[in-house]
């Protein structure tokens, strides 16, 4: 049974600039969940490495800074082949797309 904390909504603030290109970049994150299972099960510790690296890399341009922090910890786990790193960084990505609420803001 996950906690309340796990289940509450996460609102993340992003520039308005971004409000195209938001619902894409999150649809595939989605995508990834899927390819991560696929590699996990199959023990592709190197899909799951470069899949967190790009992860970690384009989280932050979207203001999406939890997305670059789970992306290297599965980054981290494909390097050291650590399948329980592997599954909790899973989690954490799962729990944290179904939370997301985006809220745009006016561009400065």
């Amino acid at each position: 049974m996950e906690s309340s904390e796990e289940t509450s909504p996460i609102t993340v603030r992003v520039d308005e600039t971004l409000r195209d290109l938001v619902p894409h970049y999150l649809e595939n994150r989605h995508h990834d969940v899927e390819k991560l299972k696929e590699a996990l099960q199959a023990g592709n510790f190197e899909a799951i490495r470069v899949l967190g690296h790009s992860m970690a890399g384009s989280g932050g341009g979207y203001g999406f800074s939890r997305l670059t922090q789970i992306g290297r910890e599965l980054e981290h786990a494909g390097e050291k082949r650590d399948r329980e790193r592997v599954e909790r960084g899973l989690s954490d990505l799962e729990s944290y797309l179904r939370r997301i609420i985006v809220e745009y803001t006016p561009a400065t």
